[in-house]
């Protein structure tokens, strides 16, 4: 293995020091998740590379298995959250908790998440929420920080392509280095850039994602919710696909359960007045 290689494979594998997991209290259902969502993300990055957690085959086998619906309300639906893309109200949202010094992350960047908005975000059925989950030291929280004032002036998705651009994180991320990102992304004024990437609320808002990370169990990066579901890694298109579907579907079944419920009620209501009026009519 040459000495490249090595290095990317430990910066994949590295976890979060202790002092920064925070864990969140969701309930007895998020605890387990967040049990398996560690044990998961380290199996994503162990050598043989293996188990998400949640593979094509186990999904189609049984779409209901390894969904929490406690995970699932953690999506924000903000509309005006700019690390973010798709439809509010999409049927389905995946939450990515990623570094941009993760070699993993930027794989699904170039590789899957190009392939996901084409087919799923521009239809209407997804929606892709970022959080901003550094672990790999000052320079991923610096990097996420560059990547949140980008928001600002709604660039976030033009510098999340420009930092995960092939060979990118090799050049680091330095003051220079995120403003020549900045600038690649289009984000019009650079000064303000600066200013609000050393900001406060550049700070808050990425301790606030990386809290959220520790708190469901995240130890690596990327790391995913599917509407509940955890899955870790940069793994194949087709389990992205077979967990969206899957969501997709649970999510038309019960909309339609409902609306068959709503008219029922209806119905029922409209019968109840047609009876009350037939008996004022007799009488």
């Amino acid at each position: 293995m040459s000495k490249s290689k090595s290095t990317s494979k430990s910066a994949s594998t590295r976890k979060p020091s202790p002092r920064n997991r925070k864990p969140l209290i969701y309930g007895a259902g998020v605890v387990l998740a967040a049990a398996l969502l560690g044990f998961i993300s380290y199996r994503a990055t162990a050598p043989d590379h293996s188990g998400s957690g949640s593979s094509a085959a186990d999904i189609a086998a049984d779409p209901d298995a390894g969904v929490y619906p406690e995970l699932a309300k953690l999506a924000r639906r903000d509309a005006d959250d700019k690390l973010a893309q798709g439809r509010v109200d999409a049927p389905v949202v995946l939450i990515e908790y990623a570094d941009f010094k993760c070699g993993y992350c930027g794989k699904f960047a170039r590789d899957t998440e190009p392939a996901l908005v084409k087919k799923y975000v521009d239809n209407g059925t997804l929606r892709i929420e970022w959080r901003n989950f550094p672990i790999f030291g000052a320079g991923s929280e610096a990097a996420a920080r560059a990547a949140w004032a980008a928001g600002q002036q709604d660039r976030f998705w033009q510098f999340h392509a420009a930092a995960y651009a092939e060979g990118a994180k090799e050049k680091g991320f330095d003051k220079d280095r995120l403003k020549a990102l900045a600038q690649e992304a289009g984000v019009a004024d650079l000064d303000r850039f600066v200013r609000d990437t050393d900001s406060a609320a550049a700070h808050a808002a990425v301790s606030k994602d990386q809290e959220q990370g520790y708190g469901i169990g995240a130890t690596s990066t990327p790391s995913f919710l599917i509407n509940g579901r955890p899955i870790a890694g940069a793994q194949p298109m087709e389990t992205f696909t077979a967990a969206i579907e899957a969501a997709a579907e649970k999510a038309r079944g019960t909309e339609d359960a409902k609306s068959g419920k709503d008219a029922k009620s209806g119905k029922d209501g409209k019968d109840g007045q047609k009876a009350e009026g037939s008996g004022d009519g007799a009488e």
